[in-house]
């Protein structure tokens, strides 16, 4: 299975939902773009949340400087992102093909380039991950996250609520989509590897019947 996770917007807590996602199902991870942070990168923050030993942490396609959309951090470097460029990793030979959870860089409609966005790298074989979470338009922006990936005929997996619960908010988008609810992330002190594995052990039914 991969999984691709997605986010309404920037930081609503994509990172650590991938992590739990990684954990429970003992997947692999990918992160394609990383623009800015590289000395403590998501991809970083995957491996000191990750308990298992069986996890694979790929390396990103590009890795930009500075912490903007990819296009301008892009454009900064010097470079243009190309999506020929952007090769899905290959198990390697001895090992089992594993899940791999592929994670996005902001919304859907971050540009990489004068042309592609974030949602020109999810693949066919991709299920899609929204993460929400709940502030003032929130509602509008994860019906115009699923609408999009439905327009588009991306299958969704499901929907992650992040931070402290709100019911009505939570209950007008399951019934408006029909997207199945994966689980909540509840606003946690702090995360850590313990923390990231209890969640993991909420979440491995649903993720598993997805």
């Amino acid at each position: 299975m991969k999984l691709f996770i997605t986010g309404i917007s920037t930081d609503v807590g994509k990172t650590i939902a991938s992590s739990i996602v990684v954990e429970a199902l003992e997947a692999d991870y990918w992160k394609p773009i990383q623009a800015g942070d590289l000395d403590n990168s998501d991809s970083h923050k995957i491996e000191l949340y990750v308990s298992n030993k069986k996890t694979v942490i790929y390396e990103n396609s590009y890795k930009l400087n500075t912490p903007a959309s990819p296009h301008l951090a892009a454009e900064i470097d010097g470079i243009t992102i190309d999506l020929k460029k952007i090769t899905e990793p290959s198990p390697d030979s001895y090992r089992d093909k594993n899940h791999l959870v592929v994670e996005g860089a902001g919304g859907l409609f971050v540009p990489l380039n004068e042309t592609d966005c974030v949602i020109d790298l999810i693949k066919p074989d991709y299920k899609v991950i929204v993460v929400s979470r709940h502030y003032l338009g929130s509602i509008n922006h994860t019906l115009l996250t699923i609408e999009a990936l439905q327009n588009r005929k991306i299958t969704i997996a499901g929907i992650i609520f992040s931070g402290n619960e709100n019911k009505s908010t939570e209950e007008i988008i399951l019934s408006k989509t029909g997207v199945k609810l994966i689980g909540r992330i509840n606003e946690e002190p702090y995360f850590d590897k313990n923390v990231i594995l209890e969640y993991a052990d909420i979440f491995r039914e649903n993720l598993l019947n997805l």
